[in-house]
Formats: C-alpha cells, structure tokens, sequence
C-alpha cells in the first residue's frame, strides 16, 4: 500500500504477521528498509524467503529514487541463519540459493546497512557481511558453526570473511564455532559500531540519511571502486575515468556549488540502469 504521494510507509508496524512471515520492504524518499518477520524462528532464513528476497532487491534497485538500502529484523535476534532444516527438503540448491542470495546482497549498487538489532548465526552472519555497513545493538552476540555441523563453506562466504574480517578472525571464527560476543564483534570488524538499544534505529537512521543526501552516481562509483579494490579486481584506469569524469559532472557542479553557497546540495536520483 502506498500513501498520497506513492510512497510505501517509512515504518512498518508489528503485527499478526511478523511471526512466520517474508521479509517486508518499506520505502521513504531515498531511503529503503527490507526487514526479517520470523522472530519466533529468531528469522531464520527459509526457502521460500530467498525467491522473495530477490524480488524485493529487484524493486529498491529499479526504484531510481533509492539512494540506500536497510537490513533491518522484528524480535530480539537479528538472523539465526539458513533453515538448515530444509536441506533434505530442498537439496543442495538450496543452500546454493543462499549463497547466491548474499552475493547478491553484496552486489546491489547503492549502499547497504545491516542493523542488527539482536544477535546473528551462521549464514545470516555471511548476509551481514554482504552489506557495506554494519551496526549492532550492545549486547548482540554471533557464531559461525559450519564446522560443528560437519559442513564446510561456500566460495561467496568464505571470501567475504576473509576479505571483510582477515584471514586470522576468519580462521579463528570458522573454525572453531565459538561465539564472540559485542566488543569482540567490533574489535574484529564485524560492524563498525555497537549501539544502546533505544539508539539503535535512530543511529541506523542517521547513517542511512547521510547516504541517501549524497551524490547517487557518486555513491554508485566509489562503492563499485571500493569493491574492486577490496576483492583484489580493480582496474586502476577505470578507477582513474570514473574520478576524471566525475570532476566535470553535474553532480560535482551542485556539489561544489552548494559548498561555495553554503547550503546542502540537491542531487538528482539516479537512473538505473536497464
């Protein structure tokens, strides 16, 4: 359902729904919010889950007023992970399917925020990793246990830990699945925060409106050119272009206007790309 000016609510409301149902996705302005409605399965991630999560990505990246993307859950934990459960159930395509939801994640173009209002296990912990920014309620706790299950990882995850984390953390919480709580969270890098519990979302807020007041194709640039880099891909000429080009573009014309004006710049969104 969309308001007077066809926008979704900022907000969803708990409901009946939140036990046992998809994730949902809100949309204000520049800022969407995709948020986990299992809390009494800690949102545990089921089949049917995934499907519906990509459709959801689809619609915040043909939205060309979207600047951000929020990862947010109902209840007091954040993702307890891939219904392992449905293994037998689904074969082996369906933890491949989760695997290829988090690249996705991973690989949408605006910037994304996971808020973790509670704590986070096994693959949710790779979900979270996906995202560019990661926040966490004090008090939150997460685990990684493929090994105690007797089950090793796929390629996505494993090279998200690493990448995000250092060989060294990735090790150390790969192998052997003890849980680490909040202060070793942050000291690691797992988020970059740790947050009271009644700041949580005011802080997520903040942060996604910051996102969403910047320049959208710069946004979309240097994000690209930071995962290059990070993933050891780059290509220096094109990371060169994309700054030379950015110099003489509207963007940096309102940017730099704006400054000189002294008044916060008006960007236009960004058109996706077909």
């Amino acid at each position: 359902m969309t308001n007077a000016n066809g926008q979704r609510p900022a907000t969803p409301r708990a409901g009946p729904s939140d036990d046992g149902s998809p994730p949902s996705l809100s949309i204000a302005g520049a800022k969407a919010c995709i948020r986990l409605n299992r809390p009494r399965q800690h949102n545990r991630f089921q089949r049917e889950d995934l499907v519906h999560l990509a459709t959801l990505l689809d619609e915040v990246e043909r939205n060309g007023a979207v600047r951000v993307l929020m990862f947010t859950a109902s209840g007091p934990s954040f993702s307890a992970g891939f219904d392992i459960g449905g293994f037998e159930a689904g074969g082996a395509s369906q933890p491949h399917a989760f695997g290829e939801l988090c690249d996705r994640v991973e690989a949408v173009k605006i910037p994304t925020l996971c808020v973790l209002n509670g704590s986070v296990y096994g693959g949710a912990t790779d979900f979270a990793l996906a995202c560019d920014i990661r926040i966490a309620v004090e008090g939150a706790r997460m685990m990684m246990p493929p090994a105690r299950l007797g089950i090793q990882y796929y390629y996505g995850g494993l090279r998200r830990y690493v990448e995000r984390l250092g060989p060294a953390a990735a090790k150390l919480l790969i192998l052997t699945g003890e849980p680490i709580d909040a202060q070793a969270m942050l000291r690691i890098g797992f988020v970059q925060e740790l947050v009271a519990a009644d700041a949580l979302m005011p802080r997520a807020e903040a942060l996604a409106t910051a996102c969403a007041d910047r320049a959208p194709g710069a946004l979309r640039g240097l994000k690209a050119s930071l995962d290059a880099l990070a993933q050891g891909k780059a290509d220096p000429a094109l990371i060169q272009a994309r700054f030379d080009a950015s110099l003489t573009s509207a963007e940096a014309q309102e940017g730099l206007r704006a400054w000189a004006e002294k008044r916060p710049p008006v960007f236009k969104d960004e058109v996706p790309a077909a």
